[in-house]
This record gives structure tokens, sequence and C-alpha cells, in this order.
């Protein structure tokens, strides 16, 4: 299905990456890949002075915060003449730490190390975090022997500060315990994450099987307005007065609407007066094992 938004450069860019990855993702690792990637992300941005190559200015590559005139520096990479040396030495590790390589290593190893490792050369100018986040796809994918279509990137965003918290620490020590335990435990939250969105399709699918030709053209935009907020649906539920400025009907034909979705089963209803809040009647998904 495809609608009428105008797609984003950034959007498309990272949606062609994850297609390339999903056909790609047994290949070994080589640098034409990595610069392809990059080209399809950075295609909109002007501000690079290399696209599609490693970092070539002889600034400073540093992870800042604060003020201006008295940044925090968090992390300072490699200089960029050391960055193909470098990242040679990445491709071999990558490479050989696949499942047939010389020294593979353990699935959820791989994918941490090879991403902190990747973060810590920041090979390009911009767009590391999200490629950084491709590899350790690719790696899994590797590992597992077919692509994983989980959510990381996505749970990566849910939650930027204890990322960077986490890279800040591990990128200063040599010791990458802790950095593996977070890491390992964010891709299974990415994996859970995935199953949640796949079981919330599938019950959106019988929900309208059920509800279909049993719903006014009001009723049915509301409808399709709370499946487009996903599984969380609205920020504490949906209220007579979200339905109101969404159809634009009158309060006593949003009363009658809602009450009859709830009598027919398409909605469940919580406190009383203006405290009433509606929720799609989906079932409760799988307890997380």
């Amino acid at each position: 299905h495809t609608d009428n938004r105008n797609v984003k450069p950034k959007e498309r860019g990272i949606a062609e990456m994850m297609v390339d990855l999903y056909r790609s993702w047994a290949d070994p690792l080589d640098a034409d890949t990595l610069f392809r990637w990059h080209r399809m992300l950075m295609a909109d941005s002007r501000h690079l002075e290399t696209i599609g190559g490693y970092r070539r200015h002889e600034d400073a590559m540093q992870i800042v915060s604060g003020r201006q005139d008295r940044p925090t520096v968090h992390f300072e990479a490699p200089p960029s003449s050391r960055v193909p040396d470098e990242m040679a030495a990445y491709l071999a590790w990558f490479n050989g730490s696949a499942p047939d390589g010389g020294t593979p290593l353990p699935a959820l190893t791989r994918a941490g190390i090879g991403h902190l490792y990747f973060e810590s050369i920041h090979p390009f100018e911009d767009g590391n975090g999200r490629i950084g986040r491709t590899l350790a796809e690719k790696s899994l994918a590797q590992n597992i022997g077919q692509p994983t279509l989980i959510a990381l990137a996505h749970t990566i965003e849910q939650h930027r500060k204890a990322y960077y918290d986490q890279l800040e620490v591990h990128q200063r020590t040599l010791d990458v315990t802790g950095w593996l335990v977070y890491f390992a435990e964010t891709i299974i939250a990415a994996q859970q994450t995935t199953l949640d969105r796949v079981a919330f399709h599938i019950a959106k699918a019988h929900f309208y099987d059920r509800f279909r030709d049993k719903m006014n053209e009001r009723q049915e935009k509301v409808i399709a307005r709370l499946f487009r907020e996903g599984p969380g649906g609205f920020t504490g539920g949906l209220s007579a007065e979200n339905y109101l400025a969404i159809t634009g009907t009158s309060r006593p034909t949003a009363t009658r609407d809602l009450h009859d979705l709830v009598e027919k089963g398409a909605l469940a209803r919580s406190g009383e007066r203006r405290y009433t809040r509606y929720y799609l009647n989906l079932p409760e998904p799988a307890a997380k094992s």
C-alpha cells in the first residue's frame, strides 16, 4: 500500500539502504558497500565535503555537547588520515568474525563489537550512526542465516540518551562487557517491538474483517486514525473531544457514534463522564517470556 505523502530524501535514503541490505546481507562487507550506503543516505546533504567516501577533512572528528564557547568533548575519533587503514582493519575483522570466517564470534557479541568498533572509527562526515546500526543488522542476518527485520534503529531512537551514554562510557575503555550487555538487551527489545508490530497488523486485519460494513463514515475515519497511531494508540486514550475534532460532527452524534462502537465491540471504554476514554478493542499482546 502506498499513499500520496511526500517522502523526504532522508527517509528515502534509509529505505534504499535497507532494501540494499536485504538483498546483499550474505555478501562479505567491503568499502564499496559502505560508500554506496553513504551516497543513498546523504543524497540531499549539500553541506558535506565528501559523500560516498571516507572523511578527508583535517579537523578533529569530535562528539561534543554544551555551549559553543565551552563544549564538552565526549569522544574524539582517529584523524581522517588514519581512517583508510582503520577501516581496512575493520572490514577484515567484520568478515573474519562471520560464521564462515577464520575467527567466528557469537551473533550478539559480533553485532555489539562491530557497532562499537565502527562508531569509534567514525569514518564518515555524517551518517555514522545510521550506517553503524545497519551493520549490526547485516551482522545479525549473517549469523542467523536470513535478514532479521528487527526494529533496531527505532528502538535506539526511542532511548537515544541511554544509547549515547553507553557509547561514551565504552569508547573510553577497553572493557566492552557492559556495552555488550546493553547492546544485546537493545537487540532483544527491538525484536519484541517487531513482534508486537506484526501482531498489531494481524489484529488490524482481523478487526476490519469483523467490522468493515458495520460502521458509518465518521466511525471509519476515527478508527483509521486510531490505527495510524500504532500499537500505543492515542496517549491516554481517545476522548469525545478527539472524536469531535476528527469528524467535525455534533456532540450528540459523537456520543451516539461512540456508544454504538462500544456496543458492537469495536471500542473498549474506561472512565466516566469527562474522564471517559476509548481504546481499540484488540486482543492483548502475548506475554513476554
